[in-house]
């Protein structure tokens, strides 16, 4: 079957897929069984010790909330376990109590000791605090019986952006920042009626409206991990989770008006050699710098900082790329990824118009951030946000020529955001992006764009967005760009239609020739793209021990703006998942079609010649309970790719001891046979922490990548104070491991890296 008859063949198909969705969207969404619950926090003169006992007489004073249902698996029903609730302020923070009693504690799951773990696959009580009551954004705050400290800032529901029913994400790309850390305090305790949290949350930390009376959006949700039981305190249907916020219940306050000016220095000791310079020598380095966060009014925030260091970032994760397309690598600096949601415009991963990863990083080199600044917060019912960085510029030595290469010039970064939110997840907004050569202003670029979303119902959203670019021709030939805005456009819309049994999405993108927001992230250039995908959850409550299936079929397909199919892949599938986590899939099968204008050299020596490749595979994905002390997880694919075969296994072992130690190795491999030639690669990782307190950890990453034949290691000591700041101890090593004849370079070190930091947050907010 030729290319023609494939897209002939999904006329149909297509037909029906969207109007399923619309028919489907028709459907009114179900209503909430009941009014949300409220709630009072008692004002204390005092509040209590935190130590996790719950033991303190002020408790006394506080109304119990219990009421708690399950979320699942039998949404609405009587929980398992009973679970208490209480609510204190002394004016100066928020105090937060629960009692979450167990019949059988000895089969409580601890899960790891390490900030920010996921609390999925161990026993866990969180809350959501929706400061403004604008019912779409809040501050999430949780707890496993370990004592970790999770927190995280929800914005729109935690929905990430872009249309076209993308998943929620995390970090700068979406609705749920994981990665924002705040000053607060959590112990917790076990006895044999259960387990305890008790949390301390400093008004200080939060950003609210003005001081005085007022009501918040508030809800609670307990994980107890053994049979995958999800409660919450006001009811929510299961397709959501209490980022859902609103459906959330509320907490009636006496708030203060708190000026918020705190100011986090750090010191920092460094070495640092680059083996493959010529005669290379350890270069050592004393650095001060910091940031300071300052209320310019109870709602709005002046973040700034100077001399910014980003020792202490995760190291990115090491991809095999068998595309023509770059690979997407998320921001992990926390500077960027605080209030990152407020500039977040596009679509998530393939084509957002603020990526901040274009600042401060250049061909894999860190480039040094002079200042900067930003303001985010509420004025007038507007949300906005405004970012400004100043970069130093960057040299390469070029050993062969004896010269210095510019690898970046002094660049200053801007970015303007502002939306308005509506009732029912509903936003208008829009976004400026700028990039400035401050060495030669006729050296620029500009990204304009306006998004929306509409909300009908709790069921169905509509979203989209459209941007234009600015960039002046440096040719010395006539600018001979042509179309709408010299084809420097790109729009997006799409649907998405949730419910306990249906998840329904669609969109359409185009991008135009010239389209070039250069602060931003496109995983390709001048394109349609069409996506549409159906799965259905098909519940099974008369089997204990199995949860559901969940069929799906789904289709993307990407042409030039030519008409030419460059990308197309249509999924059918079926999930299996158990009551303990587990999961499998049958083979899910593939169809795909890649087209080539021109030849591509997919590795050294291998080309694949221009044409129509279409083929079909199989995959397979699985995982074992990842709550228990060894778990497994992974799959593999296998069929046709391009004018030959590929086979891609992939594994995960994990293993835990009790709360302290985790260790993981994950292996990627792939087997590509083509009529050009054969090759194989792989990416191996391992992964270890161990936390001697949840403040205190030791962590290893150490991978290989068989693409460069590198090994790098990222080894991690930290003793946390608060908010992530601490004492630090990173070391950073870079090892060649191929062959001078095959790869041109050394076998040997490349790289090492020794940093010791120390950073302190002073609280001067009154």
């Amino acid at each position: 079957m030729n290319q023609t008859d494939l897209r002939a063949s999904w006329g149909p198909l297509t037909s029906a897929l969207f109007s399923l969705a619309a028919l489907v969207a028709v459907v009114p969404g179900e209503a909430a069984s009941q009014e949300p619950p409220q709630a009072v926090a008692t004002d204390v003169p005092a509040g209590p010790l935190i130590d996790g006992r719950l033991d303190d007489s002020v408790w006394g004073a506080a109304p119990v909330l219990a009421g708690f249902v399950q979320r699942e698996p039998l949404e609405g029903t009587a929980v398992s376990q009973r679970t208490e609730v209480r609510v204190l302020s002394d004016g100066d923070a928020l105090y937060i109590g629960a009692w979450l009693y167990d019949e059988n504690p000895s089969a409580i799951v601890f899960g790891q000791t390490r900030r920010d773990a996921s609390l999925g696959d161990s026993d866990a009580f969180s809350f959501i605090l929706d400061t403004y009551r604008d019912r779409q954004n809040g501050f999430v705050f949780g707890t496993t019986p370990a004592g970790i400290e999770y927190d995280g800032q929800v914005a729109n529901e935690g929905q990430g952006g872009g249309g076209g029913g993308g998943r929620m994400q995390r970090g700068s790309a979406g609705g749920f920042n994981l990665n924002w850390d705040a000053s607060w305090e959590v112990a917790t305790s076990t006895d044999d009626r259960g387990w305890y949290a008790e949390f301390r949350i400093p008004f200080s930390t939060l950003r609210y409206g003005t001081g005085g009376e007022q009501t918040w959006g508030l809800n609670f949700e307990r994980r107890i991990r053994r049979n995958n039981e999800q409660s919450v305190w006001a009811p929510l249907p299961r397709q959501f989770t209490i980022n859902r916020v609103s459906l959330a219940g509320s907490l009636q306050l006496d708030a203060p008006n708190k000026r918020i000016v705190n100011v986090t220095p750090y010191v920092l000791g460094e070495t640092f050699k680059d083996f493959n310079q010529p005669g290379a020598f350890w270069d050592e380095e004393f650095a001060v710098g910091g940031d300071a966060k300052i209320g310019l009014t109870q709602s709005l925030t002046l973040d700034l900082t100077a001399n910014t260091d980003f020792a202490l970032a995760e190291v990115d994760d090491q991809q095999v790329n068998l595309t023509r397309f770059p690979l997407f690598f998320p921001e992990k600096r926390a500077f960027f990824l605080e209030n990152a949601g407020t500039f977040t415009v596009g679509s998530g991963r393939s084509a957002d118009l603020f990526f901040s990863r274009r600042i401060g990083l250049v061909a894999g080199r860190e480039v040094p951030i002079l200042a900067g600044g930003r303001v985010t917060g509420k004025v007038g019912g507007l949300q906005v946000g405004f970012l400004n960085i100043q970069t130093d510029d960057v040299f390469r030595y070029d050993a062969e020529n004896d010269v210095d290469i510019q690898l970046s010039p002094h660049n200053n970064f801007g970015v303007f955001r502002v939306f308005q939110e509506f009732s029912n997840r509903s936003r208008f907004g829009g976004i400026v992006v700028s990039r400035l050569n401050t060495d030669d202003t006729g050296d620029y670029n500009l990204t304009y764009a306006v998004d929306g979303r509409l909300g009908i119902g709790q069921d169905l959203t509509f979203d989209g967005w459209f941007g234009l670019t600015e960039t002046p021709w440096r040719s010395t030939a006539p600018d001979d760009r042509d179309g709408f805005n010299r084809g420097e456009y790109a729009f997006n819309g799409g649907m998405s239609y949730v419910t306990r049994d249906w998840q329904i999405s669609a969109g359409y993108r185009q991008v135009g020739e010239e389209f070039n927001p250069e602060v931003g992230f496109l995983s390709r250039d001048a394109y349609r793209h069409v996506n549409t995908r159906i799965l259905r959850h098909i519940r099974v409550p008369s089997v204990s021990w199995f949860r559901e299936f969940r069929p799906h079929i789904s289709w993307n397909q990407f042409w030039d703006l030519s008409g030419f199919s460059e990308t197309y892949v249509v999924h059918i599938d079926n999930h299996f998942a158990f009551e303990n986590g587990a999961f499998f899939q049958l083979p899910g099968l593939n169809l795909t079609g890649e087209g080539l204008r021109e030849d591509f050299e997919i590795r050294d020596g291998i080309v694949i010649p221009a044409g129509n490749y279409d083929n079909y595979d199989w995959e397979v994905r699985a995982n074992t309970d990842r709550s228990a002390p060894l778990s497994v997880s992974g799959g593999w694919s296998l069929g046709g790719f391009f004018n030959g075969t590929r086979f891609g296994p992939n594994a995960t072992l994990s293993y835990r001891y009790r709360d302290r130690f985790t260790t993981s190795v994950r292996l990627n491999y792939f087997d590509v046979a083509l009529d050009q030639g054969d090759f194989t690669t792989s990416v191996v990782a391992f992964n270890g922490s161990y936390s001697f307190t949840p403040r205190i950890y030791l962590q290893a990453n150490v991978q290989y990548n068989d693409d460069t034949q590198d090994v790098s290691t990222n080894l991690r000591f930290g003793w946390l104070d608060t908010a992530g700041t601490g004492f630090f101890v990173v070391l950073n090593d870079s090892r060649h491991r191929g062959r001078f004849a095959e790869t041109g370079i050394p076998s040997g070190p490349k790289q090492r890296q020794l940093v010791v930091k120390y950073t302190k947050l002073f609280d001067f907010t009154r």
